[in-house]
């Protein structure tokens, strides 16, 4: 039988959409949290209904400018423990269903919005999706080659980490001190925020230097031998991240290159070692490097694709690819719970409803 999980017995409704309110509702969904997604049938006419991130979750599909709409939400409102929704500022008052309007009728009530600026400040208004909230943040110009544009990531990091997982532990503070004052409070969530506290470490570099971070170009982007990517044999991608003195000088040793181990941060020596290791990593294949430091402490790893991820002892021995029974008796491999709690783990429990699939339904049935 499966834990119940940290968050047993805390509610949530979710009115957000798309990724970030989602992926935020299925972290408390999957460590316990009653979770209903609150959808109307406009949303899904769009095409934009991402069912995967559903999964532990109640669908409800109703229509908050109707009358029996908001009925039916307010009612489930007074007695939930938090409400997640990710409109633009000023849309859930002209629904009637913001902060101010649930908190008279849920004191203890925890409410958080997730926006891509945030509730105040000269782009509250502005729409935006996650490349819009990387370039804000000065995360963008980070990524990519030196000699090229910026280069926008295929994962939603503003969207997950700035705003999902952001929520997620604001969500999570503003319960515990519930524990304490038995009130509730609002939360405000800005993606671009989120993804500005990711530069602490560049602005402490950049003290050090003397010198702004650059692209391609800094102490933990390529600028050093000891922390790169290379091209092996094959056309594949290894990563080498041999920032403390002791790794670098194991891979110097491994690679028969003695000389260079005083050398890891030379500047003027800096391109002729990184020209040698491209040369070097070129005359074995990925896995034949694999083989080569398997047991060398050097911090080493092969970049892999998608599809080797999923197929990855690691992670299907730690339960972060496992296989989902759906409601159609079909098989899904989809992504496990990272966190990783000893007494009360986290699990996923059903999968994904269909869209409205439980609309009548109430707390506890």
């Amino acid at each position: 039988m499966l834990n119940a999980g940290a968050l047993s017995g805390i509610k949530v409704l979710d009115l957000s959409r798309l990724l970030p309110g989602p992926f935020c509702s299925m972290i408390l969904a999957d460590h316990g949290a009653e979770v209903i997604s609150v959808e109307d049938e406009k949303f899904k006419a769009d095409g934009f209904f991402f069912n995967a991130i559903n999964r532990n979750k109640r669908h409800m599909s109703l229509d908050l400018k109707s009358e029996q709409g908001l009925g039916r939400f307010m009612k489930l409102a007074k007695d939930a423990d938090v409400i997640l929704e990710g409109f633009r500022p000023g849309v859930v008052k002209r629904l009637g269903v913001d902060y101010d309007t649930i908190q008279k009728l849920n004191p203890g009530i925890i409410y958080c919005s997730i926006t891509g600026y945030g509730q105040t400040g000269p782009l509250r208004d502005r729409a935006g999706h996650d490349a819009n909230y990387l370039a804000t943040s000065g995360i963008l110009d980070l990524i990519g080659r030196q000699d090229a544009p910026p280069s926008i990531p295929g994962v939603q990091f503003a969207d997950i980490a700035g705003g999902a997982m952001n929520a997620a532990m604001g969500i999570l503070m503003a319960l515990f001190e519930r524990t304490q004052s038995g009130k509730g409070q609002y939360i405000d969530i800005s993606m671009t925020d989120g993804m500005l506290g990711f530069l602490h470490l560049p602005l402490f570099f950049s003290g050090l230097t003397g010198r702004m971070p650059q692209r391609s170009n800094s102490i933990l982007s390529h600028r050093y031998a000891c922390y790169n990517t290379y091209e092996t044999k094959d056309h594949r991608y290894i990563t080498i991240g041999a920032v403390e003195h002791r790794f670098w000088k194991r891979l110097c040793e491994c690679l028969d290159l003695p000389g260079y181990v005083p050398l890891q941060y030379d500047e003027e020596r800096r391109k002729e070692i990184i020209d040698t290791l491209t040369e070097i990593f070129k005359k074995r294949t990925v896995d034949e490097w694999d083989q080569v430091f398997r047991d060398v402490d050097v911090c080493y790893a092969r970049i892999q694709s998608l599809s080797e991820v999923m197929d990855d002892s690691l992670f299907k021995e730690r339960d972060m690819v496992v296989d989902l029974c759906q409601n159609d008796g079909s098989m899904l491999r989809t992504i496990g719970i990272p966190v990783k709690l000893s007494r009360t783990p986290g699990a996923i429990r059903t999968p994904p409803e269909q869209f409205g699939e439980t609309t009548d339904y109430s707390w506890g049935q």
